[in-house]
């Protein structure tokens, strides 16, 4: 019989972004790594791969947050398109300060 996990070991939360530890998706997960890179661009792949999202799913996310204007479209290279947050959005501007006032609780936390 294997034991579940019920929480998460002090690493692993450390490694977790602000906003996936508060909600724990897909959406948290690629949103995490765009605000904290905020000013770079990414391709839908290295998105995938950084966050640990499979590809489709990234796809997805991606074009959903880009609809919503959170994210956009910088440049081509190659066959890639580039996205980052897109810092004319108020709503990528009010996920960003979300995301700098859990980061700033969980470190006032830990001390």
């Amino acid at each position: 019989m294997m034991k579940q996990r019920t929480s998460l070991s002090e690493k692993e939360t450390d490694e977790i972004g602000p906003l996936t530890s508060v909600f724990p998706c897909s959406e948290s997960k690629i949103l995490d790594h765009v605000v904290t890179m905020k000013g770079l661009d990414y391709s839908i792949s290295d998105i995938s791969r950084i966050s640990g999202i499979n590809f489709k799913t990234t796809l997805n996310v991606v074009h959903k947050l880009e609809a919503q204007e959170v994210l956009k479209k910088t440049r081509t290279v190659g066959k890639a398109i580039m996205y980052q947050l897109n810092s004319d959005s108020a709503q990528a501007k009010s996920i960003s300060k979300l995301a700098f006032e859990i980061a700033k609780k969980r470190i006032n936390e830990s001390q």
